[in-house]
C-alpha cells in the first residue's frame, strides 16, 4: 500500500438489490444490498461557528436526503436525529450504519452524539448507564454495523472515547499534535481500485479539514484521500480513510466537511462522501458511484 505522509501523533492515550433491466446503463443500475439498509445519522447541534460553517443538520439532512433519492441506489433508509444520540438499543438493532458529524467533547458548550463533555465525567470514566451504552454500540460494531465520522467528531479528548475510535474506526484525531487548517486544499485520490473511490476524481475546494491524525500501523486501513493545502505549512496530510474491522465491520473517516455550501457545489466531493457512507453500511458502490445531484443538498 501506497505510504502517505501521515505524522504519527506520540499523545497521551488511555490505551440484493434487484439489478434493473440489461439494456439500461451501467452507471444507472441500482446497487445491491439487501432490502431496506437503515443508516442512522447522528448530528450535533449548531453550537458554534459562523453561518454556513459547522452546520452539522443540514450537512447530514442533506446527505441522508441524497442518499435515500440516489437513483443507483435502492432500498436505503435514512434517519436523522439531533443532538445526544437515542439510547434506546431498538434504534440501532436493524441498523447497517452511523453517520456522525458534531463537534468534539472537549468543551462543555459543545455536544458530541455519542461522548459527554469531558469536563462532566471523573476519575476519566463515564457513569453507569453511559457505559452500558457504549458497550452496547460495541457490541453492534463487533456484529458488523459500519460507522462513518466526519470532520471535528474525529477529535476526542476522553480516554475512554478515544479506545473505542481507535477499536472502530482504527484511529482519530487529538489535541496538540495533529492540525485543522482552513485553506484551499486539493484533495487527490489513493488506492483507487477501493470502492470508495468509483467515480470520484481529484477536487480543489475551500475547507477546514481535521487532518494529521493519531494512527497507530494497521493493516485494516486503506488510505483514500490525501489532502494538500495552499498555505498551511504542513504538506500533503492523510485526510480519509476506510477501515475494515475483524469480524466485518467497515468505517469511513473524513477530515471535512465545515463550509456547507461544499456539499451541493463540489460534484466530486459530494460523491465521494455518499460512496463513503454508504459503504461503511455495506452497500454495494455502483461503478461510477452514488448518483445524486447538487439541488438536492439544502
Amino acid at each position: 500500500m501506497r505510504q502517505s505522509p501521515v505524522v504519527l501523533v506520540a499523545a497521551a492515550l488511555g490505551i440484493a438489490g434487484t439489478v434493473l433491466l440489461a439494456q439500461q446503463p451501467e452507471r444507472t443500475r441500482p446497487a445491491e444490498h439487501k432490502a431496506d439498509t437503515k443508516i442512522i445519522f447522528l448530528s450535533g447541534p449548531k453550537d458554534h461557528g459562523d453561518p454556513g460553517r459547522h452546520e452539522y443538520e443540514k450537512d447530514l439532512r442533506g446527505l441522508a436526503a441524497a442518499l435515500s433519492a440516489a437513483p443507483n441506489l435502492r432500498g436505503v433508509k435514512t434517519e436523522v436525529y439531533v443532538g445526544q444520540a437515542p439510547r434506546d438499543p431498538a434504534v440501532y438493532a436493524d441498523a447497517a450504519a452511523i453517520v456522525l458529524e458534531s463537534s468534539s467533547d472537549r468543551d462543555a458548550r459543545e455536544t458530541h452524539p455519542l461522548f459527554p463533555p469531558e469536563q462532566q465525567t471523573t476519575n476519566r470514566t463515564y457513569d453507569q448507564p453511559q457505559l452500558e451504552f457504549l458497550k452496547m454500540l460495541d457490541a453492534r460494531m463487533k456484529a458488523g454495523m459500519g460507522i462513518a465520522v466526519l470532520h471535528y467528531a474525529n477529535w476526542a479528548e476522553h480516554w475512554v472515547a478515544r479506545r473505542y475510535y481507535l477499536d472502530w474506526t482504527g484511529g482519530l484525531w487529538i489535541q496538540g499534535g495533529s492540525r485543522n487548517p482552513v485553506d484551499q486544499w486539493r484533495m487527490t485520490p489513493q488506492n483507487p481500485q477501493h470502492p470508495i473511490l468509483r467515480g470520484v476524481k481529484e477536487w480543489n475546494y475551500r475547507d477546514e479539514v481535521f487532518v494529521r491524525f493519531f494512527l497507530p500501523p494497521d493493516l485494516k486501513r486503506t488510505e483514500l484521500i490525501v489532502g494538500t493545502p495552499a498555505r498551511a505549512a504542513i504538506g500533503p496530510q492523510l485526510a480519509s480513510w476506510a477501515y475494515e474491522r475483524d469480524g466485518g465491520g467497515r468505517a469511513f473517516v473524513m477530515g471535512g466537511p465545515d463550509f456547507h455550501d461544499t456539499l451541493s457545489t463540489v460534484d466530486d466531493f459530494r460523491r465521494f462522501l455518499l460512496n463513503g457512507i454508504a459503504w461503511s453500511a455495506g452497500i454495494e458502490i455502483p461503478p461510477g458511484g452514488v448518483e445524486s445531484k447538487g439541488s438536492i443538498i439544502p
